[in-house]
């Protein structure tokens, strides 16, 4: 049976063993949170790897900045999928946009393809897509299982309804992952809004990078 479950991205060690102690189901493991989440290191991808029970998705993203990348940096990408799965992750988050906003299929699908059979999840490329029906349908043709993203807005809850619109708008097809200033004060909110889902929040609620337990804990509770 479906439910509401919970990711949380993690930036360092410390926040991966904290979000499976406090029963997050999934991590999502980048680096660099000032950039919004880079490809980790490999040194720390195995140590997370060796110490985590629950399932784990790495970022692959080679830079901050937009996500329209070069020839070089895809190459790059295509290395750190195929190195990343053979260490045992459990799934990846990337997403490519073309220069004019809209979802570049050819090097999506390419990725994705390297990563089967594991899962992809497109991130929050898909908050500055400049046609969003269009994009959700070439996003679903790629063969992407999870579109995380706040509804193209500066944090979830101010993209509530559009989070709303785009979970009806996917159906069973693909799974809409809130995230962005998701929090325990607002998550109520989006559950009266949205089906069953994953959940995605970095739990961090103080200047450090480090997951708060207890805001996990609170997530939990009201999944």
């Amino acid at each position: 049976m479906k439910k509401n479950q919970l990711e949380i991205a993690c930036f360092n060690y410390e926040s991966a063993i904290i979000a499976q102690e406090n029963g997050a189901d999934r991590i999502e493991l980048c680096e660099n949170m000032k950039l919004g989440g880079t490809t980790p290191n490999s040194i720390l991808v195995v140590k997370v790897r060796e110490n985590l029970n629950i399932k784990m998705h790495v970022i692959i993203r080679p830079r901050g900045g937009n996500f329209v990348y070069s020839d070089e940096e895809l190459i790059e990408m295509k290395q750190d999928i195929k190195q990343y799965k053979k260490l045992g992750v459990d799934g990846f988050v990337f997403g490519i946009l073309k220069e004019n906003g809209s979802i570049n299929k050819k090097q999506n699908r390419e990725l994705v393809h390297l990563a089967h059979p594991l899962s992809c999840t497109f991130h929050r490329a898909f908050d500055v897509v400049k046609d969003v029906e269009k994009s959700l349908e070439d996003v679903i043709d790629c063969g992407f299982k999870t579109i995380l993203t706040s509804g193209q807005c500066v944090n979830v809850e101010e993209g509530i309804l559009a989070l709303e619109k785009i979970q009806k708008l996917a159906k069973d097809r693909i799974e809409i992952m809130p995230g962005g200033g998701l929090r325990s004060s607002n998550i109520k909110l989006l559950q009266e809004k949205l089906d069953l889902t994953f959940y995605h929040s970095s739990a961090i609620t103080n200047d450090s990078e480090i997951a708060n337990p207890e805001e996990i804990r609170e997530l939990r509770n009201f999944l």
